[in-house]
């Protein structure tokens, strides 16, 4: 293996944390925020990018932590390395209620596209870079753009989603049509693409919004059923003082029905 080989254990239900069972010298990368506890002997140190071009030059670190921007995410990156004798754990937690997902990315064929913030930590050597739609219309409506992230090497890499997952598995030729923002991940040979829903009345009524996701086989397909933007909508929509209706244009009239006008 090119990677660090780590062990790891996961713990909690709707909010779960992840326990990474490192030995002498070995390493994991982490987003800055998802660090909970470590034991004694772990050395942490802030870093460029992924940990995968340590090695190279100054262009080659700038390059790899240029390409997390582009994904939204932090220029740096946390490692957490073994420096005692015997075994030592370090822990990271998941942002928001959900599951986090182990993926061995050398039994998912060295990578797995995801979307933008569902990265949580890694051994070190995973690379994690940014994956660019090849097609117009799946990058202006699907919902993630032209950009996702890209998860490449042969070791562990644990990314997090919200609510309940499902892992699907696609075969060759078969279609699954998704909610745009319930995709979690996909192995590198799922296609995806975007499809008109179509109908007068399903895109003004439906709620649904006007374009779903397909995700064509062969392949590992990971589902979450809560996402982070769906759950920001909903508390945004009852913090004001006037309840907002999301879905239809004619969500309102249950506001008049129960009393609360618009």
């Amino acid at each position: 293996m090119q990677n660090h080989e780590i062990d790891y254990q996961i713990y909690g239900e709707e909010m779960q944390y992840v326990e990474v069972e490192l030995d002498p010298n070995e390493t994991v990368m982490a987003e800055a925020g998802a660090f909970m506890m470590m034991e004694d002997g772990i050395q942490m140190e802030t870093i460029f990018g992924d940990g995968s071009q340590q090695q190279g030059g100054l262009m080659s670190k700038l390059f790899s932590a240029g390409k997390r921007l582009l994904v939204g995410e932090s220029l740096f990156m946390t490692s957490y390395t073994n420096v005692g004798m015997g075994k030592k754990r370090v822990s990271f937690a998941s942002p928001y209620p959900g599951k986090i997902i182990p993926m061995n990315l050398a039994r998912l064929g060295g990578k797995v596209i995801c979307q933008k913030d569902a990265f949580l930590c890694a051994a070190k050597g995973v690379a994690i870079g940014i994956e660019f739609q090849k097609r117009l219309g799946t990058g202006l409506f699907g919902g993630e753009g032209f950009i996702m992230e890209k998860l490449e090497g042969d070791g562990m890499a644990f990314v997090h989603a919200g609510g309940h997952v499902l892992r699907r598995e696609l075969a060759p030729g078969q279609l699954l049509k998704i909610d745009t923002g319930c995709i979690v991940a996909f192995m590198s040979t799922v296609q995806y693409d975007i499809q008109f829903v179509g109908g007068i009345k399903n895109t003004l009524f439906g709620g649904e919004g006007v374009f779903f996701a397909t995700l064509r086989g062969p392949g590992s397909v990971w589902i979450q059923t809560l996402p982070i933007s769906r759950l920001a909508s909903r508390i945004l929509a009852y913090s004001g003082s006037k309840r907002k209706e999301e879905g239809s244009v004619l969500g309102g009239l249950g506001n008049l029905i129960d009393g609360d006008g618009f």
